[in-house]
């Protein structure tokens, strides 16, 4: 049987690998996806860097508060006017700073003792905006503080009399999880990869045999049921284990486009994570060429498996979404999840947690009982089929 599955095997190898185009497609993409996603990861951090570093604030009415102005001027700001139609540029999300608008009677009131009113006017919907406002907004913090130790200090008030608590923090998260708020959604594009590599070859070997007709002329040869479905789903697993294999490493070189420099100090992919990443990845992919070969088996034709097939795509690429957007961070259930429990040990690799032997070895037990439930499944509708 072993002899009949590696004939098997062999052969289906060599099918997937003349189709060139969807092979090429799929193994660019592979490669590509890690170069693309931190390209645009580092180029949303630089922009936010530059933008802090330029430290220019936009204004309206700033002659207005030449007190305001000058404290600003003394914290190395640049004061420029903001753009006769900000408002709209805002909502646009042209704009990437927000607007700081300034009362006519900012200076009479602060000489009267009176607190102005100042607004930082920005936009929700635009994140780079977001960041900015609470950069704008400490700003002016800053002079509300500092005009009331002024004050103070003139009626001789010591200004530690308003202070009755200090305040320390204290950040415990390390340079890895930090670094992994902003490159957690790396194993998520990393899974999707492997999903998509053994999507085309589980379909062809499958619903494209019987559209073809050539599966009837396979099930009338006397090797075993189970030597032609172990062959099958062995080369279909060998294309999403390459997948896998090629979308880590392309993290490798990636790093070199990496713009913004406290990313890069930050963000480290070495042998250790690749290893981390394949060792969590390689029984899932193996789970997941079952699991969509089970599918697409009950299928007549091409376009109907990848239609079943959706179900399965749409649920792999949503199950990560519950520990992205959860509240209370990963659970122990989580591990006993296909693919959410891939993205949670690979996020532990990127955080440089440690992983214990239980941690991996439910994901590879899970991966497993879906492997031989699909192959089991597979081989009885070949079964049926071959006695119809």
């Amino acid at each position: 049987m072993i002899a009949e599955a590696w004939i098997v095997l062999r052969k289906e190898l060599v099918d997937a690998l003349r189709d060139r185009r969807t092979l090429l497609t799929v193994l660019l993409s592979s490669v590509a996806i890690g170069p693309v996603v931190l390209a645009l990861i580092s180029a949303l951090v630089s922009g936010i860097e530059q933008r802090a570093e330029a430290r220019e604030l936009l204004a309206v009415g700033a002659a207005h508060a030449p007190t305001l102005v000058n404290h600003l001027q003394r914290q190395s700001y640049t004061i420029r006017d903001a753009p006769a139609d900000w408002e709209r540029l805002l909502q646009a999300g042209r704009l990437a700073d927000p607007v700081v608008v300034i009362p006519a009677d900012f200076e009479p009131l602060l000489a009267r003792g009176e607190a102005p009113r100042v607004e930082v006017v920005g936009s929700s919907a635009n994140p780079r905006v977001g960041a900015g406002m609470r950069r704008v907004v400490a700003l002016l913090q800053g002079f509300d503080r500092e005009r009331a130790t002024l004050q103070l200090a003139l009626r001789g008030i010591s200004p530690a009399t308003l202070q009755a608590l200090q305040v320390d923090e204290r950040d415990l998260a390390s340079a890895g999880s930090r670094a992994a708020q902003i490159t957690g959604i790396v194993p998520f594009f990393v899974l999707m990869a492997v999903l998509y590599g053994a999507l085309g070859a589980a379909l062809d070997s499958t619903a494209g045999e019987r559209e073809r007709g050539s599966l009837e002329p396979l099930l009338m040869n006397p090797a075993a049921r189970g030597a032609l479905v172990w062959g099958k789903w062995g080369a279909v697993a060998i294309v999403a284990m390459l997948i896998a294999v090629l979308g880590c490493l392309s993290f490798l070189p990636a790093q070199w486009l990496l713009r913004s420099e406290t990313l890069a100090a930050q963000f480290h992919f070495g042998a250790r994570e690749v290893a981390g990443f394949l060792a969590v990845l390689l029984p899932l992919a193996g789970a997941l060429a079952a699991l969509l070969m089970a599918v697409a088996i009950r299928s007549k034709t091409f376009k109907e498996a990848q239609a079943s097939a959706a179900v399965v795509l749409l649920a792999v690429s949503m199950l990560p979404l519950v520990a992205m957007f959860g509240q209370d961070g990963e659970r122990p259930w989580h591990l006993w999840v296909p693919a959410l429990a891939q993205v949670a040990l690979m996020r532990r690799v990127l955080q440089g947690e440690p992983i214990g032997a239980l941690d991996m070895a439910l994901p590879l037990a899970v991966s497993v009982v879906l492997t031989v439930l699909g192959v089991a499944y597979v081989a009885r509708q070949l079964r049926v089929a071959a006695l119809r």
